[in-house]
């Protein structure tokens, strides 16, 4: 019974991070899967449509049955946060994502995006949802862990180097050299690609924050998750009018595309926002932002061998750079939590007060039986250890009782 008591503790502690992991495999499987199908000539203004569209079909009828007595009510201030929350994540954070990452590579745009969690830092403290205290190390950690993540990002930025070749990478290439993630990039695309991910990334940021803060209102995640999707996908349908004028880039498939399509819908939209939202509610924002370094890690992987892709020295470089950061800021917030954890055991222990009533009557009771004693020694009643007699006396008596009664 112990065994099984601290293994149900011990995966109750661990779901939010199992759940994080899963999805890192669920985005990485995303990168891979959109980047050939944008090489192949998909419109990432359409991408976004189709990708909202299928997750608000599947999201929609659980959160109509699921949530329908617990949903609260709908508001003018929640209806525009989640208006506002369709727009940051659906419409500008995809629209730049991908656009920068048909610029450069899925690696590449996966470390970008690891700038994430000191960007959600830096909007935390200033909408006063992190606080820092300078004086202590765990906030100089996170302060330290966001310079140095947006050095690392600056750094694959700016400088991209030579090269790094792999044996499997080199192989591949030798059957098919026009397979290169990058090989057609320019060094001015590069460049391109880098800011738009950037963008990408700050508005990602944001619609973290701004999550947060809605579910505090509505609590409803899967409601949430399925409103934020079906006006993401109105206004990429907007956005996709004014940008594509050929009826033709309409037009999908039993291909690529359509796989591209429903699999970022289904796993990292609908299923990535729920999960998130269940994960933030618990741990916050920042906790949720930091697990994307291991998405990195398996595209990178996955990259080099599916699509023989180009990793540079300066984007290893930077990398580097931007986890050792992030796991600074990591660190500090892993750090706050059990601070926090062990304020709420005081606080509970502090609270806990057994029988006050039944103890302050008893001490009443007991300091008027001895104030005649007390008069004739010629002590004064208010003489400490007449007090602390007059307290002992009834808790031990009811000690005795409550063993008797054992």
């Amino acid at each position: 019974m112990e065994n099984n008591g601290c293994f149900g503790t011990f995966m109750e502690k661990a779901k939010p991070y199992i759940a994080m992991i899963c999805l890192q495999f669920g985005y990485a499987g995303m990168n891979i899967i959109t980047k050939v199908s944008l090489n192949r000539g998909m419109s990432h203004y359409v991408l976004v449509v189709y990708r909202h569209a299928f997750a608000t079909a599947v999201i929609a009828p659980f959160a109509f049955a699921l949530e329908r007595k617990v949903r609260p009510k709908m508001t003018f201030p929640i209806f525009m946060q989640i208006f506002v929350l369709g727009l940051l994540g659906p419409v500008i954070d995809q629209n730049f994502y991908y656009a920068g990452l048909k610029l450069t590579s899925p690696t590449f745009s996966c470390a970008m995006s690891n700038m994430l969690p000191a960007m959600t830092f830096v909007m935390a403290v200033i909408f006063r949802m992190e606080k820092v205290d300078i004086r202590k190390v765990r906030c100089q950690a996170k302060v330290v862990g966001t310079i140095v993540t947006v050095a690392g990002a600056m750094l694959m930025t700016l400088y991209k180097g030579h090269l790094v070749n792999f044996i499997w990478s080199e192989h591949m290439r030798s059957y098919d050299p026009s397979t290169g993630a990058a090989t057609g990039s320019t060094d001015k695309d590069w460049l391109k690609g880098s800011f738009l991910l950037i963008i990408a990334t700050l508005a990602w940021a944001s619609f973290f924050i701004l999550q947060a803060m809605t579910l505090r209102r509505y609590s409803a995640q899967l409601s949430l998750t399925a409103l934020v999707c079906f006006l993401g996908t109105l206004q990429s349908i907007a956005v996709t009018f004014v940008m594509e004028h050929k009826p033709s880039v309409w037009a999908i498939g039993w291909d690529m595309n359509l796989l591209a399509a429903a699999y970022a819908g289904i796993v990292t939209s609908s299923i990535a926002y729920y999960v998130q939202g269940l994960v933030m509610q618990k741990r916050g924002p920042v906790f949720v932002t930091a697990f994307s370094p291991l998405m990195m890690i398996i595209v990178a992987i996955m990259g080099s061998f599916i699509l023989a892709e180009n990793i540079y020295v300066g984007g290893v470089l930077g990398a580097v750079l931007i986890v050792l950061g992030l796991y600074f800021v990591l660190w500090g917030k892993y750090k706050e939590h059990k601070e926090k954890e062990a304020e709420a055991i005081i606080e509970a222990i502090k609270g806990v007060n057994f029988m006050p009533s039944i103890y302050e009557e008893m001490e009443v009771y007991d300091i008027e039986k001895q104030k005649p004693e007390a008069n004739l020694s010629g002590l004064p009643i208010s003489d400490p250890c007449m007090i602390a007699t007059a307290v002992k006396v009834p808790i031990n008596s009811l000690e005795e009782e409550v063993k008797g009664k054992n």
